[in-house]
Protein backbone atom coordinates (compact mmCIF):
# COMPACT_ATOMS: atom_id res chain seq x y z
CA UNK A 1 0.00 0.00 0.00
CA UNK A 2 1.59 3.21 -1.11
CA UNK A 3 1.84 6.19 1.02
CA UNK A 4 4.28 8.48 -0.45
CA UNK A 5 3.08 11.47 1.65
CA UNK A 6 3.77 9.67 4.93
CA UNK A 7 6.22 11.04 7.58
CA UNK A 8 9.40 8.58 7.19
CA UNK A 9 11.42 7.60 10.34
CA UNK A 10 15.28 8.37 10.02
CA UNK A 11 17.69 5.73 8.88
CA UNK A 12 20.35 5.86 11.56
CA UNK A 13 21.39 2.00 12.49
CA UNK A 14 24.55 0.63 11.25
CA UNK A 15 25.06 -3.39 11.32
CA UNK A 16 26.50 -2.96 15.43
CA UNK A 17 23.65 -0.99 16.47
CA UNK A 18 21.25 -3.36 14.99
CA UNK A 19 23.06 -6.68 16.29
CA UNK A 20 23.13 -5.04 19.50
CA UNK A 21 19.30 -4.08 20.13
CA UNK A 22 18.68 -8.07 19.06
CA UNK A 23 21.15 -9.26 21.35
CA UNK A 24 19.38 -7.19 24.02
CA UNK A 25 16.13 -8.74 23.21
CA UNK A 26 17.25 -12.04 23.36
CA UNK A 27 19.89 -13.01 25.79
CA UNK A 28 18.14 -10.52 28.20
CA UNK A 29 14.70 -12.35 27.92
CA UNK A 30 15.89 -16.07 27.97
CA UNK A 31 18.75 -16.62 30.09
CA UNK A 32 16.92 -15.00 33.49
CA UNK A 33 13.16 -15.66 32.50
CA UNK A 34 12.33 -19.26 30.82
CA UNK A 35 15.03 -22.10 31.50
CA UNK A 36 12.90 -22.63 34.90
CA UNK A 37 9.29 -23.18 33.60
CA UNK A 38 11.19 -25.09 30.25
CA UNK A 39 12.74 -27.41 32.75
CA UNK A 40 9.41 -28.04 34.68
CA UNK A 41 7.84 -29.10 31.64
CA UNK A 42 10.68 -30.65 30.29
CA UNK A 43 13.08 -32.34 33.03
CA UNK A 44 16.49 -32.13 31.20
CA UNK A 45 14.94 -32.86 28.13
CA UNK A 46 14.69 -28.74 28.08
CA UNK A 47 18.13 -29.49 26.59
CA UNK A 48 16.41 -30.98 23.31
CA UNK A 49 13.55 -28.51 23.68
CA UNK A 50 16.52 -25.93 23.30
CA UNK A 51 17.48 -27.35 20.27
CA UNK A 52 13.94 -27.87 18.62
CA UNK A 53 13.34 -24.22 19.66
CA UNK A 54 16.83 -23.32 17.89
CA UNK A 55 15.78 -24.96 14.42
CA UNK A 56 12.76 -23.33 14.34
CA UNK A 57 14.09 -20.16 15.27
CA UNK A 58 16.82 -20.52 12.44
CA UNK A 59 14.35 -21.34 10.10
CA UNK A 60 12.16 -17.60 10.77
CA UNK A 61 15.33 -15.78 10.65
CA UNK A 62 16.44 -16.63 7.55
CA UNK A 63 12.75 -16.24 6.23
CA UNK A 64 12.58 -13.01 8.20
CA UNK A 65 15.83 -11.61 6.38
CA UNK A 66 14.62 -12.37 2.97
CA UNK A 67 11.25 -10.41 3.40
CA UNK A 68 12.68 -7.88 5.49
CA UNK A 69 15.72 -6.53 2.78
CA UNK A 70 12.61 -6.59 0.10
CA UNK A 71 10.42 -4.29 3.13
CA UNK A 72 12.84 -2.42 5.02
CA UNK A 73 9.94 -0.65 6.31
CA UNK A 74 8.52 -0.43 10.22
CA UNK A 75 5.99 -3.03 10.90
CA UNK A 76 8.14 -6.72 10.28
CA UNK A 77 5.72 -9.73 9.34
CA UNK A 78 2.28 -7.03 9.37
CA UNK A 79 4.21 -5.54 6.30
CA UNK A 80 5.29 -8.78 4.69
CA UNK A 81 1.98 -10.97 5.22
CA UNK A 82 0.02 -7.78 4.22
CA UNK A 83 2.59 -7.51 0.72
CA UNK A 84 2.91 -11.35 -0.04
CA UNK A 85 -0.64 -12.80 1.34
CA UNK A 86 -2.91 -10.49 1.33
CA UNK A 87 -4.27 -7.51 3.79
CA UNK A 88 -5.93 -9.66 6.39
CA UNK A 89 -2.95 -11.81 7.08
CA UNK A 90 -0.49 -8.80 7.67
CA UNK A 91 -3.38 -7.57 10.02
CA UNK A 92 -3.59 -11.28 11.53
CA UNK A 93 0.46 -10.62 12.30
CA UNK A 94 0.17 -7.52 13.58
CA UNK A 95 -2.63 -8.09 16.23
CA UNK A 96 -0.43 -11.19 17.10
CA UNK A 97 3.09 -9.58 17.21
CA UNK A 98 1.32 -6.52 19.18
CA UNK A 99 -0.51 -8.71 21.78
CA UNK A 100 2.20 -11.40 22.01
CA UNK A 101 5.16 -8.86 22.84
CA UNK A 102 3.06 -6.44 24.65
CA UNK A 103 2.64 -9.91 27.48
CA UNK A 104 6.69 -10.25 26.70
CA UNK A 105 7.30 -6.30 27.90
CA UNK A 106 5.65 -7.42 31.15
CA UNK A 107 7.34 -10.11 31.92
CA UNK A 108 10.48 -8.30 31.11
CA UNK A 109 9.44 -5.78 33.42
CA UNK A 110 8.20 -7.94 36.31
CA UNK A 111 11.50 -9.34 36.09
CA UNK A 112 13.31 -6.07 36.50
CA UNK A 113 10.78 -5.74 40.14
CA UNK A 114 11.24 -9.27 41.22
CA UNK A 115 15.17 -9.60 41.10
CA UNK A 116 15.94 -5.51 41.83
CA UNK A 117 13.07 -5.32 45.29
CA UNK A 118 10.79 -8.54 45.04
CA UNK A 119 8.70 -6.62 47.95
CA UNK A 120 7.91 -4.12 45.38
CA UNK A 121 7.81 -5.88 41.99
CA UNK A 122 5.27 -4.61 40.46
CA UNK A 123 5.59 -0.88 41.55
CA UNK A 124 9.11 -1.40 39.90
CA UNK A 125 8.05 -3.11 37.14
CA UNK A 126 5.70 -0.15 36.12
CA UNK A 127 8.00 2.15 36.79
CA UNK A 128 10.76 0.82 34.85
CA UNK A 129 8.20 0.73 31.61
CA UNK A 130 8.19 4.73 32.19
CA UNK A 131 11.57 5.70 32.22
CA UNK A 132 12.23 2.96 29.29
CA UNK A 133 9.44 4.74 27.17
CA UNK A 134 11.32 8.08 28.11
CA UNK A 135 14.26 6.57 27.04
CA UNK A 136 12.87 5.66 23.35
CA UNK A 137 10.79 8.63 22.92
CA UNK A 138 13.95 10.59 22.99
CA UNK A 139 15.28 8.75 19.86
CA UNK A 140 16.62 5.54 18.62
CA UNK A 141 20.32 6.19 18.59
CA UNK A 142 20.06 6.72 22.35
CA UNK A 143 18.03 3.74 22.41
CA UNK A 144 21.10 1.06 21.17
CA UNK A 145 23.44 3.55 22.99
CA UNK A 146 22.10 2.65 26.17
CA UNK A 147 21.25 -1.16 25.15
CA UNK A 148 25.05 -1.77 23.91
CA UNK A 149 25.80 -0.91 27.42
CA UNK A 150 23.41 -3.38 29.06
CA UNK A 151 24.48 -6.22 26.80
CA UNK A 152 28.14 -5.72 27.46
CA UNK A 153 27.16 -6.13 31.37
CA UNK A 154 24.82 -9.09 30.53
CA UNK A 155 27.58 -11.39 28.32
CA UNK A 156 29.91 -10.77 31.60
CA UNK A 157 28.08 -11.94 34.11
CA UNK A 158 27.10 -14.89 32.13
CA UNK A 159 30.26 -15.66 31.27
CA UNK A 160 30.94 -15.34 34.96
CA UNK A 161 28.48 -17.32 36.02
CA UNK A 162 29.86 -20.55 33.80
CA UNK A 163 33.26 -19.85 34.79
CA UNK A 164 32.15 -19.53 38.35
CA UNK A 165 30.00 -22.90 37.99
CA UNK A 166 31.72 -25.37 35.50
CA UNK A 167 34.81 -24.42 37.70
CA UNK A 168 33.55 -25.48 40.78
CA UNK A 169 34.64 -29.18 40.83
CA UNK A 170 31.00 -30.20 41.83
CA UNK A 171 28.77 -30.46 38.93
CA UNK A 172 26.99 -33.54 37.95
CA UNK A 173 27.04 -34.39 33.97
CA UNK A 174 24.70 -36.91 34.71
CA UNK A 175 21.84 -34.14 34.98
CA UNK A 176 22.64 -33.25 31.82
CA UNK A 177 21.41 -36.95 30.24
CA UNK A 178 18.08 -35.95 28.73
CA UNK A 179 14.70 -37.29 29.75
CA UNK A 180 12.40 -39.50 27.09
CA UNK A 181 9.25 -36.15 28.06
CA UNK A 182 8.01 -36.46 24.85
CA UNK A 183 5.22 -33.98 24.71
CA UNK A 184 7.12 -32.03 27.56
CA UNK A 185 9.89 -31.44 25.11
CA UNK A 186 7.84 -29.59 22.42
CA UNK A 187 6.23 -27.82 25.45
CA UNK A 188 9.61 -26.51 26.69
CA UNK A 189 10.63 -25.93 23.09
CA UNK A 190 7.30 -23.28 22.53
CA UNK A 191 8.76 -21.55 25.92
CA UNK A 192 12.31 -21.11 25.27
CA UNK A 193 10.72 -19.54 21.68
CA UNK A 194 10.15 -16.92 23.75
CA UNK A 195 14.25 -16.35 24.31
CA UNK A 196 14.62 -16.35 20.85
CA UNK A 197 12.12 -13.61 19.13
CA UNK A 198 14.30 -10.79 19.55
CA UNK A 199 15.49 -10.66 15.58
CA UNK A 200 11.67 -9.53 15.36
CA UNK A 201 12.79 -6.46 16.69
CA UNK A 202 16.00 -6.01 13.91
CA UNK A 203 12.77 -6.24 11.26
CA UNK A 204 10.54 -3.97 12.61
CA UNK A 205 13.30 -1.51 12.89
CA UNK A 206 13.51 -1.83 9.07
CA UNK A 207 12.93 1.95 8.13
CA UNK A 208 15.71 3.24 10.61
CA UNK A 209 18.26 0.76 9.45
CA UNK A 210 21.09 1.56 6.57
CA UNK A 211 21.65 -0.02 3.91
CA UNK A 212 18.65 -2.72 5.14
CA UNK A 213 19.12 -4.72 2.09
CA UNK A 214 22.76 -6.11 3.44
CA UNK A 215 22.28 -5.05 7.28
CA UNK A 216 19.06 -6.73 7.97
CA UNK A 217 20.46 -10.58 6.76
CA UNK A 218 23.76 -10.05 8.49
CA UNK A 219 22.37 -8.79 11.72
CA UNK A 220 20.03 -11.03 11.86
CA UNK A 221 22.84 -14.00 11.59
CA UNK A 222 25.14 -12.79 13.90
CA UNK A 223 22.67 -12.14 16.51
CA UNK A 224 21.27 -15.41 16.53
CA UNK A 225 24.21 -16.94 16.35
CA UNK A 226 26.08 -15.44 19.57
CA UNK A 227 22.56 -16.13 20.85
CA UNK A 228 22.79 -19.98 20.60
CA UNK A 229 26.13 -19.95 21.80
CA UNK A 230 25.52 -17.95 25.35
CA UNK A 231 21.89 -20.16 25.81
CA UNK A 232 23.48 -23.09 25.35
CA UNK A 233 26.61 -23.00 27.67
CA UNK A 234 24.44 -21.33 30.18
CA UNK A 235 21.92 -23.94 29.88
CA UNK A 236 24.33 -26.72 30.41
CA UNK A 237 26.27 -25.07 33.47
CA UNK A 238 23.21 -24.21 35.48
CA UNK A 239 21.71 -27.36 34.45
CA UNK A 240 24.61 -30.03 35.56
CA UNK A 241 24.78 -27.67 38.56
CA UNK A 242 21.65 -27.30 40.27
CA UNK A 243 19.59 -30.65 38.52
CA UNK A 244 16.30 -30.20 36.34
CA UNK A 245 13.86 -30.15 39.55
CA UNK A 246 16.34 -27.87 41.07
CA UNK A 247 15.83 -25.69 37.98
CA UNK A 248 12.54 -26.21 37.87
CA UNK A 249 11.78 -25.01 41.20
CA UNK A 250 14.32 -21.79 41.11
CA UNK A 251 13.18 -18.12 40.72
CA UNK A 252 16.27 -16.86 40.16
CA UNK A 253 18.02 -19.73 38.73
CA UNK A 254 21.95 -18.40 37.57
CA UNK A 255 21.58 -16.94 41.21
CA UNK A 256 20.98 -20.12 43.06
CA UNK A 257 23.70 -22.20 40.52
CA UNK A 258 26.07 -19.56 41.40
CA UNK A 259 25.30 -20.27 45.95
CA UNK A 260 25.50 -24.01 44.89
CA UNK A 261 28.91 -24.03 43.53
CA UNK A 262 29.81 -22.06 46.54
CA UNK A 263 30.17 -18.51 45.67
CA UNK A 264 27.72 -16.84 47.68
CA UNK A 265 29.32 -13.46 47.57
CA UNK A 266 29.08 -13.12 44.14
CA UNK A 267 25.10 -13.14 43.90
CA UNK A 268 24.51 -9.65 44.19
CA UNK A 269 26.13 -9.30 41.16
CA UNK A 270 23.76 -11.93 39.16
CA UNK A 271 21.14 -10.43 40.42
CA UNK A 272 22.29 -6.84 39.39
CA UNK A 273 22.92 -8.58 36.00
CA UNK A 274 19.67 -10.20 35.56
CA UNK A 275 17.67 -6.75 36.37
CA UNK A 276 19.96 -4.84 34.23
CA UNK A 277 19.70 -7.18 30.81
CA UNK A 278 16.22 -7.10 31.68
CA UNK A 279 15.94 -3.46 31.01
CA UNK A 280 17.47 -4.22 27.55
CA UNK A 281 15.34 -6.28 26.59
CA UNK A 282 12.39 -4.47 27.50
CA UNK A 283 13.92 -1.25 26.22
CA UNK A 284 14.10 -3.26 22.90
CA UNK A 285 10.42 -4.83 22.88
CA UNK A 286 9.40 -1.28 23.80
CA UNK A 287 10.74 -0.28 20.41
CA UNK A 288 9.43 -3.02 18.71
CA UNK A 289 6.42 -2.99 19.45
CA UNK A 290 5.78 0.88 18.71
CA UNK A 291 7.31 0.60 15.39
CA UNK A 292 4.60 -1.96 14.59
CA UNK A 293 2.14 -0.21 16.11
CA UNK A 294 3.21 2.79 14.06
CA UNK A 295 2.91 0.30 10.81
CA UNK A 296 -0.76 -0.74 11.45
CA UNK A 297 -1.67 2.42 11.84
CA UNK A 298 -0.67 3.84 9.06
CA UNK A 299 -2.89 1.48 7.22
CA UNK A 300 -6.13 2.31 9.49
CA UNK A 301 -5.61 -0.70 11.82
CA UNK A 302 -4.97 1.22 14.51
CA UNK A 303 -5.87 4.82 15.21
CA UNK A 304 -4.01 7.18 12.80
CA UNK A 305 -3.07 9.63 15.54
CA UNK A 306 -0.19 6.97 16.19
CA UNK A 307 1.42 8.08 12.59
CA UNK A 308 3.01 10.95 13.81
CA UNK A 309 6.76 11.10 13.51
CA UNK A 310 8.05 13.51 16.42
CA UNK A 311 10.24 16.65 14.22
CA UNK A 312 13.11 16.96 16.36
CA UNK A 313 13.62 13.09 17.40
CA UNK A 314 12.32 11.23 13.93
CA UNK A 315 10.70 8.38 16.46
CA UNK A 316 6.93 7.11 16.05
CA UNK A 317 6.27 9.57 20.24
CA UNK A 318 2.80 8.83 20.17
CA UNK A 319 2.66 4.80 19.29
CA UNK A 320 5.87 4.96 21.62
CA UNK A 321 2.90 6.59 24.49
CA UNK A 322 0.68 4.49 23.62
CA UNK A 323 2.69 1.13 23.66
CA UNK A 324 4.39 2.37 27.24
CA UNK A 325 0.89 2.92 28.90
CA UNK A 326 -0.47 -0.55 28.16
CA UNK A 327 2.50 -2.32 29.01
CA UNK A 328 2.40 -0.30 32.92
CA UNK A 329 -1.39 -1.07 32.81
CA UNK A 330 -0.48 -4.99 31.39
CA UNK A 331 2.63 -5.09 33.90
CA UNK A 332 0.44 -3.94 36.93
CA UNK A 333 -2.20 -7.26 36.61
CA UNK A 334 0.04 -10.38 35.19
CA UNK A 335 2.03 -13.23 36.28
CA UNK A 336 5.60 -13.34 34.77
CA UNK A 337 5.55 -17.24 34.23
CA UNK A 338 1.81 -16.29 32.32
CA UNK A 339 3.19 -13.44 30.46
CA UNK A 340 5.77 -16.30 29.02
CA UNK A 341 3.32 -18.47 27.83
CA UNK A 342 0.60 -16.25 26.26
CA UNK A 343 3.37 -14.13 24.59
CA UNK A 344 4.89 -17.40 22.84
CA UNK A 345 1.93 -18.53 21.43
CA UNK A 346 1.15 -14.80 19.75
CA UNK A 347 4.72 -14.88 18.25
CA UNK A 348 4.92 -18.55 17.01
CA UNK A 349 1.68 -17.00 15.04
CA UNK A 350 3.49 -14.24 14.11
CA UNK A 351 6.36 -16.27 12.35
CA UNK A 352 4.04 -18.55 11.10
CA UNK A 353 2.35 -15.74 8.63
CA UNK A 354 6.30 -14.77 8.39
CA UNK A 355 7.44 -18.61 6.84
CA UNK A 356 4.24 -18.38 5.27
CA UNK A 357 4.73 -14.57 3.34
CA UNK A 358 8.62 -16.56 2.04
CA UNK A 359 7.06 -19.22 0.43
CA UNK A 360 5.65 -16.86 -2.23
CA UNK A 361 9.30 -16.00 -3.17
CA UNK A 362 10.06 -19.53 -4.36
CA UNK A 363 12.20 -20.85 -1.57
CA UNK A 364 10.68 -24.00 0.29
CA UNK A 365 12.16 -25.82 2.58
CA UNK A 366 12.95 -23.42 5.64
CA UNK A 367 9.44 -21.44 5.35
CA UNK A 368 7.95 -25.20 5.22
CA UNK A 369 9.77 -26.23 8.55
CA UNK A 370 9.19 -23.36 10.06
CA UNK A 371 5.93 -22.78 9.34
CA UNK A 372 5.14 -26.38 10.53
CA UNK A 373 7.50 -26.27 13.70
CA UNK A 374 5.52 -22.75 14.70
CA UNK A 375 2.04 -24.38 14.75
CA UNK A 376 3.80 -27.31 16.69
CA UNK A 377 5.01 -25.50 18.97
CA UNK A 378 2.18 -23.14 19.55
CA UNK A 379 -0.24 -25.43 20.24
CA UNK A 380 1.74 -27.78 22.44
CA UNK A 381 2.10 -24.80 24.88
CA UNK A 382 0.35 -24.63 28.66
CA UNK A 383 -3.38 -25.31 27.62
CA UNK A 384 -4.52 -21.85 29.59
CA UNK A 385 -1.60 -20.13 27.07
CA UNK A 386 -3.24 -21.46 24.02
CA UNK A 387 -6.65 -20.81 25.43
CA UNK A 388 -6.03 -17.33 26.19
CA UNK A 389 -3.82 -16.96 23.09
CA UNK A 390 -6.36 -17.76 20.52
CA UNK A 391 -9.27 -16.23 22.55
CA UNK A 392 -7.35 -12.76 21.93
CA UNK A 393 -5.95 -13.24 18.51
CA UNK A 394 -9.29 -14.15 17.31
CA UNK A 395 -11.04 -11.40 18.99
CA UNK A 396 -8.39 -8.74 16.66
CA UNK A 397 -9.65 -11.07 13.23
CA UNK A 398 -13.53 -10.57 14.33
CA UNK A 399 -12.49 -6.86 14.67
CA UNK A 400 -10.90 -7.11 11.27
CA UNK A 401 -13.99 -8.25 9.93
CA UNK A 402 -16.19 -6.29 11.18
CA UNK A 403 -14.36 -3.49 9.77
CA UNK A 404 -13.96 -4.63 6.44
Amino acid sequence: MSQPDRPELRRRLGTFDTVTLGLGSMIGAGIFVALAPAAAAAGSGLLIGLAVAAVVAVCNAMSSARLAALYPQSGGTYVYGRERLGPFWGHAAGWSFVVGKTASCAAMALTVGHYAWPEQATAVAVAAVVALTAVSYAGVQRSALLTRIIVALTLAVLAMVVVVVLGAGDVAPARLVPEATGYGVLQAAGLLFFAFAGYARIATLGEEVRDPATTIPRAVAVALGITLVVYAVVAVAVLAQLGADGLAASAAPLTDAVRAAGFPALAPVVVAGAAVSALGALLALLLGVSRTALAMARDRHLPTVLTAVHPRHGTPHRAELAVGAVVAVVTAVVDVRAAIGFSSFGVLLYYAIANASALTLGVRVLPTLGLAGCLTLAFTLPWTSVVAGSVVVLMGMVAYALRR
